[in-house]
């Protein structure tokens, strides 16, 4: 089982594309290209906050599952590592952010990290 998580403001910040006009929107075109995405991971998790969340709802879609952060997006993150961690049936967790303090603390919590410029990348 392999398991994707993605901080949504991290990977939406990191391209200037005029994203912070209108950060739903934003928010729901990472949502299409995720859920479009010929991804090997089983689950991949999207995690939205602040203004982001009005984009896509919370809830799951085949594989993608979209999760509205009540207050801080690290936070939500972090639970949803140790969440999958906590399985341990062995999974693979990894996130993507360019944060390097959530990197720090998730990695400790059991997943590895990737950059946005990762993910990206294989568009």
């Amino acid at each position: 089982m392999q398991v994707l998580i993605v901080d949504g403001a991290n990977v939406v910040g990191s391209r200037p594309d005029g994203w912070w006009r209108d950060r739903a929107g934003a928010a729901h075109r990472l949502h299409d290209q995720l859920s479009a995405a010929d991804r090997p991971e089983d689950e991949i998790v999207l995690v939205l906050e602040g203004q982001a969340r009005r984009g896509p709802h919370a809830g799951q879609e085949a594989r993608l599952r979209t999760v509205h952060a009540d207050g801080s997006g690290d936070d939500a993150i972090l639970d949803e590592v140790r969440r999958q961690v906590a399985v341990g049936d062995g999974r693979g967790v990894v996130v993507v952010t360019a944060d390097r303090q959530l990197r720090q603390r998730v990695e400790e919590a059991g997943a590895d990290s990737r950059s946005p410029t990762w993910l990206l990348d294989q568009w």
